[in-house]
């Protein structure tokens, strides 16, 4: 467990740690004792309606309370949502949704095309992305060497999901059946986490899987490709400075 742990907390190194979502299926006043028990406090707390899961948003967090919360998500007893830096994050990521109404927990067709070509899209550039399922949709996660400003990271994702979002209009798929949200998105500061990476899915209990272009890999195959994505894959400065060019057609300065 103490290696999934330290992989988690490397690969997500820069996210905010003094504050947090949990969702877990534990409740109660006892519960919540414990978990404010060293200094925390609690912005809210709800019940979601499908089934007996519990968010509690928490700030002013220890790092040793940071540190028992992610050693949970590991163990999955419970999910860790991180927030992002409010000026500039070393992680960004696309957040595809179905936005089906009809059925809004199924892996629609839609989904699959506006995955692969987002990936592709991404590697196109050098950023390939680790791409996670989510149950009815995928995580796209790039993983930089030092902070960006958020500003140029949302241009750069709006920008690819507006050109993927057309390529996907130019294949026949209705891309009003896809939602997108960015992480950071400068327009939401403190207001909006993402699960991380290790964890079953809240509502449907299914392992957070990692996604490749021949298809799903199991859990433990999930772990290795995780790690080898944040050794080999992360984005140099420069690389992603140069992708941020190419992506919104800016000519290379000339020497």
């Amino acid at each position: 467990m103490d290696s999934k742990l330290n992989l988690i907390k490397e690969f997500y190194r820069g996210l905010p740690r003094d504050r947090v979502k949990v969702e877990t299926g534990s409740h109660g006043f006892a519960y919540l004792e414990e978990l404010l028990s060293d200094g925390a406090t609690l912005e809210y707390g709800e019940a979601h309606p499908a089934g007996l899961l519990y968010k509690y948003k928490l700030a002013s967090i220890s790092e040793q309370r940071m540190d028992r919360l992610l050693a949970s998500h590991v163990q999955k007893t419970s999910n860790v949502c991180l927030y992002f830096d409010d000026i500039a994050n070393s992680a960004f990521c696309f957040n595809l949704d179905n936005n089906h109404k009809a059925d809004n927990e199924a892996l629609i067709p839609e989904m699959k095309m506006a995955a692969s070509l987002l990936r592709e899209r991404l590697m196109a550039v050098g950023c390939e992305p680790l791409v996670i399922s989510s149950g009815r949709g995928s995580h796209l996660w790039c993983r930089l060497e030092a902070p960006v400003d958020n500003a140029q990271l949302y241009h750069f994702m709006l920008r690819a999901m507006v050109l993927t979002m057309a390529e996907l209009h130019q294949n026949g798929c209705d891309y009003n059946k896809i939602k997108a949200n960015f992480y950071p998105d400068p327009r939401n500061r403190d207001t909006v986490s993402l699960r991380l990476f290790g964890s079953d899915h809240a509502r449907t209990k299914l392992f957070s899987r990692v996604s490749t272009q021949d298809g799903l890999l199991d859990e433990e195959a999930s772990w290795s490709a995780f790690e080898f994505y944040m050794k080999s894959k992360t984005i140099t400065t420069e690389r992603f400075h140069e992708a941020y060019n190419q992506m919104l057609d800016i000519p290379p300065e000339k020497n």
